[in-house]
């Protein structure tokens, strides 16, 4: 392939401490060259959730810029990318060992990043700052569910984003939660004239946080094993209603993708009180594998012409 370039690629697991658990990640360490349109092919043709690409850092006090595209569409921001590919820059030596403490350049601006050393390397990033819009009508987002309102929880379904926009939904219990699916039409019922991509986040109580699934059609993703960018806004929410303690110190987990067969542990530790950006997401990382793709001189979509 004349004028063609390889670029390398580390794929990981986040959020878990199993291999082939948790939500997986490809990390181009070096994406140099590479435009908007090529990176939108790469993430849609390896079609995980999210697929990021480094860059040298723009802004002063980061260690490197980070990119984030869904199969069909670039990300302001989101948690398992970011944890995956702090990892994987730490392990590649890009940050230095000493470093418990760096801050990555997204979409969204500067994201802090912590290393639990203590915690067998646990990766925390202090969640940006928390929008919060409308609440939504408990019987509509019961029946684009395929529920019925009264397994709902008592708090409104509200948006909430710190990056990427996200409706919460609480229900009764987990069992609940498994049953609920959502399809294309379920998701424009629930839309109406929302412009921006909307994911949906449904979860339920446990003695030790939420148990939770997040369904993202617009974004490419059905379903998402699990979601650091939501997890903030989840914690606010939690917070805002009393679901949990509004007190910093506060500590719980959110358990994921348990329905897909990916089952994902997402920590949350709460410094401040809610709609602060006090909210650490944490997470561990496995690596898994690593690979490289070849891109053309000149990369053409081709459409071929459908004949009669």
């Amino acid at each position: 392939m004349q004028g063609a370039r390889s670029y390398a690629y580390r794929l990981v697991d986040v959020f878990t401490q199993v291999p082939f658990q948790g939500n997986q990640l490809a990390v181009f360490t070096d994406a140099a060259g590479l435009d908007d349109s090529t990176m939108q092919y790469i993430a849609r043709e390896l079609n995980l959730a999210e697929t990021t690409f480094v860059f040298p850092a723009s802004l002063s006090g980061c260690v490197a810029q980070v990119r984030i595209f869904t199969p069909c569409r670039e990300m302001l921001f989101a948690g398992h990318p970011t944890i995956g590919t702090a990892y994987v820059l730490m392990d590649a030596g890009r940050v230095e060992a000493s470093m418990s403490e760096f801050v990555l350049q997204e979409n969204v601006g500067p994201v802090a990043i912590r290393v639990a050393r203590d915690e067998a390397n646990l990766i925390w990033l202090r969640t940006p700052a928390i929008r919060w819009g409308n609440t939504y009508q408990p019987a509509l987002c019961a029946r684009v569910l395929g529920l019925s309102p009264d397994e709902l929880l008592a708090p409104a379904p509200q948006w909430l984003s710190a990056g990427n926009p996200t409706l919460f939904i609480p229900v009764r219990s987990p069992a609940i939660v498994d049953r609920a699916s959502l399809s294309a039409e379920g998701m424009r019922n629930l839309k109406g004239t929302e412009p921006d991509p909307l994911c949906v986040f449904v979860f339920a109580l446990t003695a030790q946080g939420v148990y939770s699934r997040m369904f993202a059609p617009e974004h490419g993703v059905a379903e998402d094993p699990a979601t650091g960018s939501a997890t903030g806004p989840l914690a606010a929410y939690l917070m805002k209603h009393r679901l949990v303690a509004d007190a910093a110190g506060t500590r719980l987990i959110s358990e994921q993708g348990v329905k897909m067969l990916r089952r994902s542990i997402l920590h949350v530790r709460i410094e401040g009180p809610a709609g602060s950006a006090g909210i650490y997401v944490g997470g561990h990382v496995v690596s898994i594998g690593e690979g490289s793709i070849r891109i053309p001189a000149a990369v053409t979509p081709q459409h071929p012409t459908i004949q009669p």
